[in-house]
């Protein structure tokens, strides 16, 4: 079998796979109602689901981890480690902060309860900000990874390369587009990332999320590791959701994840990131020798 065939076959196998899941705990979540912090076992569940799916597809197709590529990635890697880092502190000082200055929502760090937290997170507001952002984007990032590589070992390690194999058409936007859409019928239940207007929220969401998955599949090809966009994913979570969304009061349509300041910044930095390191080359490789060579 060719490689282009090869990889769709394993596509088709992943996608019955994940869809089929995902609808069951979805709806497990909808039934169960409320934020979908208030459910963290099905969240885990959904997001390893994908790892699960792309496991099932390498069985279907007698393929090995191997093309995961769970290495550092030498100086590529430790590139891709900075710009993954860099992401939401850049999307979130400057979305957030014009949103803050502008009184476009509130800013509003929380004050801890007494005890321990107390004593490291005090001091005036912008204090607290800071001291919680570097705490979301050290240890919340390391812990957020335990989840967030339940997405990209599925995503980015198998669905991303196979699509470039198989000769899909702009492969990196219908890998953000199947990425936006996977969330979307929690944002339209209003259990994620929901703004006032769940319609605008979903659609605002789906920029973000593909602007995310081009700087999110620029770090796996351009590192040929997944372990960057594992980093990038559990430190997005741990410091737009932890820190930014933390420090902002209320219910904001122009910040979150689905706002409109926070999406235009992630499209704008992934077309900074593009123009300054171009992927082609590598995009080019995996078309021609397959989703090992990624």
């Amino acid at each position: 079998m060719d490689p282009r065939s090869k990889a769709r076959r394993g596509l088709a196998v992943f996608f019955v796979v994940l869809i089929a899941g995902s609808a069951y705990i979805e709806h497990r979540l909808y039934v169960l109602g409320g934020d979908i912090g208030e459910h963290i076992n099905w969240i885990y569940a959904l997001m390893w689901w994908v790892t699960v799916s792309s496991v099932v597809a390498r069985l279907a197709m007698r393929e090995g981890p191997g093309d995961i590529s769970f290495r550092w990635g030498g100086r590529a890697g430790t590139r891709a480690m900075l710009v993954a880092t860099a992401l939401p502190v850049v999307v979130g000082l400057v979305a957030y902060g014009i949103a803050w200055t502008t009184g476009l929502a509130k800013f509003s760090p929380p004050v801890p309860p007494p005890g321990t937290m107390a004593l490291i997170f005090s001091g005036p507001p912008i204090a607290r900000f800071f001291k919680l952002l570097l705490g979301t984007l050290t240890v919340g990032g390391l812990i957020s990874c335990k989840s967030a590589a339940g997405e990209e070992i599925g995503w980015r390690g198998y669905m991303l390369t196979r699509l470039v194999a198989g000769g899909i058409p702009a492969p990196i936007l219908v890998s953000g587009i199947i990425w936006g859409l996977w969330h979307t019928p929690l944002i339209l239940s209003g259990q994620y990332a929901s703004g006032p207007h769940r319609v605008l929220s979903a659609g605002l969401f789906m920029v973000d999320v593909v602007a995310a998955g081009f700087t999110f599949g620029w770090l796996r090809i351009s590192s040929r590791s997944v372990w960057p966009a594992i980093w990038a994913h559990g430190v997005w979570n741990a410091v737009i959701q932890g820190c930014f969304d933390f420090s902002t009061a209320g219910n904001s349509v122009w910040v979150g994840e689905s706002g409109v300041l926070t999406s235009l910044m992630t499209l704008l930095f992934a077309v900074v990131l593009y123009r300054i390191w171009p992927i082609r080359e590598q995009v080019n490789e995996i078309r021609v020798h397959g989703a090992q060579a990624g």
